[in-house]
């Protein structure tokens, strides 16, 4: 059975959330581990099939936990990893568009496959209150990342990617 690895990290539970969902959804078609960027290694992403990396937009960049994954990572997997597919998700304020590019960079150096578009969700949390606040995700992006997980699950169960 294909295994589906996703990586987060959450502070304030909205990338939890949409990795939840995600991996709800994935469990009925592969294997998934789900584990927080500071717990995930190398050998994680040795021993998946495919990746779903999903972190908060912060200052315009990848959250600094994450960026600690790839740092830790990237050279012990590289050329080992060649061709899997990888799919995004980024819980960001506004924009999020500046942290999907630096983990697509990143992916293009691991020569991995982009499998879906960079799903990115924001919740439009602007001031210092809200932007540290606890958040909730409303139901219909839950279902978008739902989608990005069945789906993804569902590719390397079938030997799409």
């Amino acid at each position: 059975m294909a295994t589906l690895l996703i990586v987060y990290h959450s502070k304030t539970g909205g990338t939890r959330q949409m990795v939840e969902a995600a991996a709800d959804a994935a469990r009925a078609e592969s294997e998934t581990v789900l584990k927080t960027a500071a717990d995930a290694g190398p050998e994680d992403l040795l021993s998946a099939d495919g990746y779903i990396f999903a972190a908060p937009e912060n200052l315009a960049a990848i959250a600094g936990v994450m960026k600690d994954f790839y740092d830790r990572c990237y050279y012990p997997v590289l050329g080992e990893i060649e061709g899997r597919p990888y799919a995004q998700m980024v819980c960001a304020g506004s924009d999020g568009e500046n942290a999907a590019r630096q983990t697509a960079r990143i992916a293009t150096g691991w020569r991995l496959k982009e499998a879906q578009p960079p799903l990115i969700i924001c919740t439009h949390a602007q001031t210092a209150e809200e932007i540290l606040a606890e958040k909730t995700i409303p139901e219909k992006d839950l279902v978008r990342c739902r989608s990005l997980g069945a789906t993804m699950a569902a590719g390397l169960s079938m030997g799409v990617y």
